[in-house]
């Protein structure tokens, strides 16, 4: 008998359990959106508890009915979201990439349909909402919760079960949430126990546990308390209150040996309170920067079931993060005979004010990131994976990719690549687009020697704001912000350095913004909204922001050398390629999105494009202050006006974009 599914389906059997009840009501969401009215009736979908491992489900259609076993909680919640996906074809990121549906009177199951799931690779698994200055500042429906559900539903979608459901107050704000929802709650790395930071709590006091102990543990233990009836796995730990070592703010703390015993200590204590409060709650606790270089070196003693989290570089690569100009590059994996459990911190964004991408995608390949993941696995890391996600929206493609892999241990590139196009971009669409995805990784600015170090468009928005910065406050010395970088011994050389490099990557995207270009225009309209939200999108950034870059190097060689109107203008050329980048983001906020973008305060191209008009009013004052005639007197005035002395100038004096006009309109003639 085959079982139909339309508007009339209802759910018998729901265990009294508000996070599968929420699964439920968006399952019936789900055929709301699918589904049309009819008078036809639908089959029952029954929820029955039945011996599954853990975290699995089973569903087979029966007598004409559709019978979902599992054991579990997120058993049932992944059975309900399955029924979404492969009968109803609501995609994993439907919100996240605007899937449009076309609803239907029913959709049916043929008789003896069954699917059964399996054990997950990865036994924790989840995002680390991150970063995440977009969505806090962002509504949906007038509702500031809803962008955080969408999150949650998704990562559930995908075969998550834990979440860092944010950073600082969102994390709080936002945890119970989560936990309604089904998700296991775990912490920032430099947030232990999901407390309260220190300097939030006590502004006035020393952030120091030896003057303020019983301060420390008291945060600690409302951290614990306030995730009564939650299922968390509990981060310890000990930094810094600015996400830095804590010896930065406790000059007592300068040997690695007394470092690693106090943090050995509190780690310990932490583990104790928690134990006593929830016996047999896991705890985790990060490897990261300076701890790793702690406990690679034997300083740091940890207790024996407490999960080791490793972690990236924020580039994709395993291998200890660059630190300002310190880049160690220390091997980030557990070694053979490192016992007991291990996991991953993962990102697919990162904000290190020097290369990473923010509102991109990441710039490495998908065969470099299953390179990585596959040898994490291999090392044994495969019990706790954090994948740091940001905003969502732009990097929902390696999200889905590297859940394919937590879930199956493994993926086909090119199959899941084409999947992925043909889910959200349309099966009409698949080549055009694929071809575009396929060839993003290939135009990333490579700045270093190793694998991984292909630059995001903070490169292309933080390293020209190092060189402006410098040329407005001292030309005679390099900036030290770019020691990492290069080994130029002046600005001069620094900034003939990043020219260099600009003019090779706004070169090659802009070849790749014409690929994407000469795509969309063979596309339907559905699949080409989305490519211009997506890829094209992030193409114009990297474009637009590399010619800015360019400019700006040439306002400041030009200014070195005296040439001030031409310095001038070559900033005000940046300036205008800075505003174009924030505006293609801006023109892409249609519908719900409206605002979406608003709020890049970590990239801030914006701020790129203000720094550049200080520096045009900078280089004004020394080729035209402090009167500031002559230059209007050039580009305004008759040649016989420019001649006459008696009346210094007839008008009000021009504003810096006025005078770029004057300039713009002469010299690109």
């Amino acid at each position: 008998m085959k079982v139909i599914l339309n508007r009339n389906t209802r759910l018998y059997g729901l265990p009294e359990d508000p996070a599968i009840k929420a699964a439920a009501s968006v399952l019936m969401r789900d055929i709301g959106k699918t589904c049309r009215e009819t008078e036809l009736p639908g089959a029952d979908i029954c929820l029955t508890t039945g011996k599954q491992d853990r975290e699995c489900f089973c569903l087979k259609a029966k007598e004409g009915k559709l019978v979902l076993e599992a054991g579990d909680r997120l058993g049932f919640i992944y059975g309900i979201y399955e029924i979404s996906r492969s009968v109803l074809g609501v995609h994993d990121f439907w919100f996240w990439n605007d899937q449009k549906f076309t609803k239907q009177e029913s959709y049916e199951i043929p008789e003896g349909y069954r699917y059964q799931s399996w054990p997950w690779r990865v036994r924790y698994r989840g995002w680390f909402v991150n970063d995440e200055v977009l969505i806090q500042t962002w509504s949906v429906e007038r509702d500031k919760e809803k962008p955080w559900r969408m999150v949650f539903e998704a990562l559930l979608r995908c075969g998550g079960n834990m979440v860092i459901p944010g950073t600082d107050r969102n994390g709080r704000m936002y945890r119970k949430t989560a936990s309604d929802m089904g998700l296991y709650i775990t912490h920032h790395h430099a947030e232990p126990l999901g407390a309260e930071m220190f300097a939030r709590a006590y502004p006035q006091e020393t952030a120091s546990y030896d003057l303020h102990p019983e301060l420390f543990e008291k945060l600690w233990g409302e951290g614990i308390e306030s995730q009564k009836g939650m299922n968390v796995i509990w981060n310890l730990g000990f930094r810094g209150q600015g996400d830095r070592p804590f010896w930065d703010d406790d000059p007592k703390y300068q040997t690695p040996e007394a470092r690693g015993m106090l943090m050995s200590r509190l780690i310990r204590l932490q583990y104790e309170m928690v134990q006593k409060k929830t016996p047999g709650s896991r705890c985790c606790t990060n490897l990261y920067g300076e701890t790793m270089e702690l406990y690679r070196d034997g300083w740091l003693k940890l207790p024996e079931d407490i999960i080791k989290i490793w972690a990236d570089n924020g580039f994709g690569k395993m291998v200890s993060r660059r630190q300002w100009n310190h880049n160690p590059r220390i091997y980030s994996l557990p070694e053979p005979g490192d016992g007991g459990c291990h996991g991953i911190y993962y990102h697919v964004s990162f904000y290190d004010l020097q290369a990473a991408n923010h509102i991109t995608m990441l710039p490495n390949s998908p065969e470099f990131v299953q390179k990585e993941l596959c040898r994490v696995l291999d090392c044994g890391a495969d019990d706790y994976w954090i994948i740091n996600c940001s905003n969502v929206k732009p990097h929902v493609y390696f999200l889905d990719f590297i859940a394919r892999i937590w879930k199956d241990g493994d993926v086909d590139i090119e199959k899941h690549r084409k999947e992925y196009v043909g889910c959200y971009y349309g099966e009409e669409n698949l080549e055009p687009v694929s071809a575009c995805l396929q060839a993003y990784p290939g135009h990333a600015l490579a700045y270093g020697k190793h694998e991984d170090e292909h630059a995001g468009e903070q490169f292309s928005n933080h390293v020209t704001r190092d060189l402006v910065s410098q040329y407005m406050k001292n030309t005679e010395e390099a900036t030290e912000e770019l020691l990492w970088a290069t080994d130029g011994k002046t600005l001069r050389e620094q900034t003939v350095w990043y020219r260099q490099l600009c003019c090779r990557a706004k070169e090659s995207y802009t070849a790749y913004v014409r690929q994407c270009e000469q795509a969309a225009n063979l596309m339907e309209e559905t699949g080409r909204r989305l490519f211009e939200d997506s890829i094209l999108l992030q193409a114009k950034i990297h474009q637009l922001c590399y010619e800015g870059g360019y400019e700006a190097c040439n306002g400041i060689l030009l200014g070195l050398d005296g040439a001030y109107q031409r310095a001038f203008y070559a900033a005000g050329r940046a300036r205008e390629f800075y505003l174009r980048a924030n505006q293609a983001m801006r023109d892409r906020e249609h519908g719900k999105w409206h605002g979406f973008y608003a709020n890049d305060c970590f990239t801030d191209i914006k701020q790129t494009a203000w720094l550049l008009g200080g520096m045009m009013t900078f280089i004004r004052n020394l080729g035209d202050g402090p009167h500031f005639y002559l230059w209007q007197k050039e580009f305004m005035y008759s040649e016989e006006d420019k001649r006459i002395m008696l009346l210094l100038n007839l008008e009000n004096h021009l504003k810096d974009e006025e005078l770029f006009a004057l300039m713009k309109e002469r010299w690109e003639e």
